[in-house]
């Protein structure tokens, strides 16, 4: 078998294909709602982190499963088309995972998922040299025993391993393990630890899994990270807000991009809390990926929200 070539990252984990719903009032309870249109358009949480870091310039590998339907075709293009190195698993007979995603007018959005479980990324798939060969993986948490092998060759290799995690999947204990910069929605910490206050959570996940950084986003509050030593608190910038879908997943790649740019800490999470509130300017998961040249000069023109969130 050839050896796959270096790449920068490598993403191990979900893709789908979003169907977009733009909605002038949320539904209420046993209601009927008109629309007026929707758009389908690729995504998925580690699909997209890759995707931008890809159009940021890094040489990205993506390794994920699709099924032999019109969506996989979609996938195909885009990977193709951005250039990413896609190992992709096919399974016949199957439909690619599909989201419907209700988006209020505020940009707020309702994730509805649906997934084959013959779709599911298993450990054996995974072919350790397609991890190996990179400089630092992202995984995101559903596909938890696949993510876990691949952090532990990741580790085992001297790579850092980067997560996305929002559900306490089984197993996730494990995966965490095995993580170096964990980032994460603004509750799971408390799920996990079972500490209400967020600093406190965020300290006693460093401390029971030796993660370098743990971190939690919190919306238009931005981003909430412990080093170990110090909190770093970075607010978000006030955009207009299109469409939220895919914000988490853009802010990983702009802390990944970061990352192997060699930055500190809190200028990766600016960077990050910046190609995120572009990205939600516009419609879709990868919709406002912009180049990093435009992210910057949003850091440099943009007010930041000034009220410090709420951390208990």
């Amino acid at each position: 078998m050839t050896k796959p070539p270096l790449v920068d990252l490598v993403g191990v984990g979900l893709n789908a294909t979003d169907t977009l719903i733009p909605l002038a009032t949320f539904p209420e309870r046993g209601s009927k709602v008109e629309y007026s249109h929707s758009t389908i358009l690729p995504g998925g949480q580690a699909a997209s982190t890759v995707i931008a870091c890809q159009l940021w310039g890094l040489a990205t590998r993506y390794v994920g499963k699709l099924g032999d339907d019109h969506a996989a075709a979609l996938h195909r293009r885009e990977f193709a088309r951005t250039g990413v190195d896609a190992r992709l698993i096919t399974v016949p007979n199957a439909a690619s995972p599909q989201s419907l995603i209700l988006v209020d007018n505020g940009g707020e959005r309702t994730v509805l998922n649906h997934r084959d479980d013959r779709l599911l990324l298993q450990p054996a798939d995974l072919d350790r040299a397609w991890i190996t060969n990179a400089r630092a993986l992202h995984v995101d948490g559903l596909e938890t025993a696949a993510a876990t092998l691949a952090t532990g060759w990741a580790r085992q290799a001297g790579i850092p391993t980067i997560a996305d995690l929002d559900e306490l999947y089984p197993g996730v204990d494990d995966l965490i393990a095995n993580i170096d910069f964990l980032i994460v929605s603004r509750d799971f910490p408390a799920r996990l630890t079972g500490e209400r206050n967020l600093e406190q959570a965020l300290r006693t996940i460093m401390r029971r899994f030796g993660c370098t950084v743990t971190a939690a986003t919190l919306g238009q509050e931005g981003v909430l990270a412990w080093d170990g030593a110090h909190f770093h608190l970075r607010p978000a910038y006030q955009v207009h807000v299109a469409d939220t879908t895919g914000a988490g997943d853009i802010f990983h790649a702009g802390f990944i991009y970061g990352l192997l740019q060699g930055w500190p800490l809190a200028r990766r999470l600016d960077f990050a809390c910046a190609a995120a509130a572009l990205n939600c300017t516009a419609t879709g998961a990868r919709g406002g990926i912009g180049a990093v040249e435009a992210i910057e000069a949003l850091m440099t023109a943009t007010p930041r929200y000034a009220v410090a969130p709420t951390l208990d």
